[in-house]
């Protein structure tokens, strides 16, 4: 394999194998998660656990996360680590709606949750937890995202990113341009349900220093939480959130990578 090849087979690897934890992911799950063949799989899960980026699990066979990414991590967090600026905003969202609150950071073409605070409410929905990859478009987060990109770039998205073989007929362009257009109007994004029946979700988006959006809040809960009058509460609730974070973030010059 060349040499760009293999750095962006060995990242799908690691993000698929970072999505599993913390239970792991047999060599199996990892090739199919991948597109990649077994072998190929297997060559590159056993060169990353040389480097220590990889562990397998010795009982179970799972492979996990090693711990020179932890080390790189704990390193990386100095700089960009916005949780600990938005935590307590995560927690007040859970605390004033009852419902599961989260924020989720732009990375690249996806979403990925960093926090979840559990609201008082006793059923909850369980489709996000930390770690949690989606496409752009994809939940409420991948959706107010998106609808804030420039029209090219949501448009190149759409084009190279199949998300209706993936998701479902939800996720067709012409009505993902649809979702998009009224997120835009209102600020807010509604996900009534499209990943998980029953499951629904609104979010706002977060800018960075330069305007983009860079991350998101978010909320989740049982579609009897979300009627119509609600919505409009919990959209003001977060877009007053996320404005004030956006504020917050913009202050302390945080870096974003998209």
């Amino acid at each position: 394999m060349q040499g760009a090849q293999v750095v962006s087979r060995m990242a799908a690897v690691l993000r698929v194998v970072s999505e599993s934890m913390p239970n792991g992911m047999a060599t199996t799950g990892v090739a199919k998660a991948t597109g990649l063949t077994r072998p190929t799989t297997h060559r590159l899960l056993a060169s990353l656990a040389s480097e220590g980026f990889i562990d397998r699990d010795n009982r179970s066979g799972q492979w996990q996360l090693g711990p020179e990414l932890y080390l790189m991590g704990s390193v990386a967090a100095e700089r960009y680590d916005v949780t600990a600026a938005a935590r307590p905003t995560v927690r007040a969202l859970a605390a004033e709606t009852g419902e599961s609150a989260f924020f989720s950071a732009r990375r690249g073409t996806e979403t990925v949750c960093l926090l979840r605070e559990e609201g008082s409410f006793p059923v909850r929905s369980f489709v996000l937890s930390e770690g949690t990859r989606f496409p752009l478009g994809v939940a409420s987060a991948g959706l107010v995202i998106l609808s804030f990109l420039s029209a090219a770039e949501a448009e190149a998205h759409m084009a190279n990113v199949d998300l209706e073989t993936r998701f479902g007929p939800h996720y067709k362009p012409a009505l993902l341009r649809e979702r998009t257009a009224a997120t835009r109007v209102s600020g807010y994004a509604l996900n009534p349900g499209l990943i998980v029946e029953g499951s629904w979700g609104m979010g706002a988006a977060v800018f960075d220093k330069d305007g983009q959006a860079a991350w998101a809040l978010t909320i989740t809960g049982i579609e009897s939480r979300f009627a119509p009058e609600r919505q409009l509460s919990l959209g003001r609730l977060l877009l007053d959130h996320a404005h004030r974070l956006t504020q917050q973030l913009a202050a302390g010059a945080w870096p974003t990578s998209r």
